[in-house]
C-alpha cells in the first residue's frame, strides 16, 4: 500500500467533511494498527549463517520432511532478516497469465505447515550459481523436490532464487523468489549440474 500526498493547498475549497476525511484515515491505518508485531528473530546457530552454502543448505534441511513431522521454525526464522519475503511465481491458467504471492516469514510458515502436515515433501539443491558484489549476495538455487526421499524422480524442479546480505557477521536471507519448471519454461542448462 502507498500513500500520496497532495501538495500544500490542494484541499483548499475541497467540499469534504472532516468526519468524512478522518473516517477514510482511519480506514487506511487501521489494517497497519492492527497487524501484531512480528516476532523477535531468534538467535541463529552460527554454523548455518556463516556461508552461502550453509545457509542455503539450512534453508532445505528445515522445509524437507516427513509428513507430521515437526520442523523447525525457530531455526527457520533465524535464517532471514526482518522483512524478509518468500515470493513464489507460477502461471495461474493455460493462457499464460502469471502469479505471484509475496509472503513474510509468517505467512509462509503458516502455510507450509498445513500442506508439511498432510504431506511427506523433501526438496533438495542440485546446482547452484552464484554471484557477489560486496554484501550483496545472489544465490540462483536449482531445486528439485520429492515425495519421500528415496524416490528415484522428483515431482518438481526449479530455481529458488536467494538474496542474502552479509554484514561482516553474519548472512541473512533478505528474501526467496522462486520458480517452478514448467511446459514452456525448461531450466536453462547454466543452471543444471554439469551447465556451462
Amino acid at each position: 500500500m502507498s500513500l500520496r500526498l497532495a501538495p500544500a493547498g490542494a484541499l483548499r475549497g475541497a467540499l469534504v467533511p472532516a468526519g468524512v476525511l478522518v473516517g477514510a484515515l482511519a480506514l487506511v491505518l487501521a489494517p497497519a494498527a492492527a497487524q501484531e508485531p512480528p516476532p523477535e528473530t531468534p538467535a541463529p546457530d552460527p554454523a548455518d549463517v556463516e556461508s552461502v552454502d550453509a545457509i542455503v543448505a539450512a534453508v532445505y534441511d528445515v522445509i524437507s520432511g516427513s509428513a507430521g513431522e515437526a520442523r523447525d521454525w525457530d531455526r527457520f526464522r533465524s535464517l532471514f532478516a526482518p522483512g524478509a519475503r518468500l515470493i513464489p511465481i507460477g502461471r495461474e491458467s493455460p493462457e499464460g497469465a502469471w502469479r505471484g504471492f509475496r509472503w513474510g516469514v509468517e505467512n509462509y510458515i503458516e502455510r507450509a505447515s498445513s500442506s508439511f502436515e498432510e504431506n511427506d515433501f523433501f526438496e533438495r539443491e542440485i546446482h547452484r550459481v552464484t554471484e557477489r558484489y560486496g554484501t550483496l549476495i545472489h544465490a540462483w538455487s536449482t531445486y528439485e523436490s520429492r515425495r519421500a526421499a528415496a524416490d528415484p524422480e522428483p515431482f518438481a524442479r526449479g530455481i529458488n532464487s536467494f538474496q542474502l546480505l552479509d554484514d561482516g557477521s553474519r548472512l541473512w536471507v533478505v528474501s526467496i523468489f522462486w520458480a517452478s519448471e514448467g511446459p514452456g519454461r525448461p531450466i536453462p542448462e547454466r543452471y543444471l549440474p554439469g551447465g556451462p
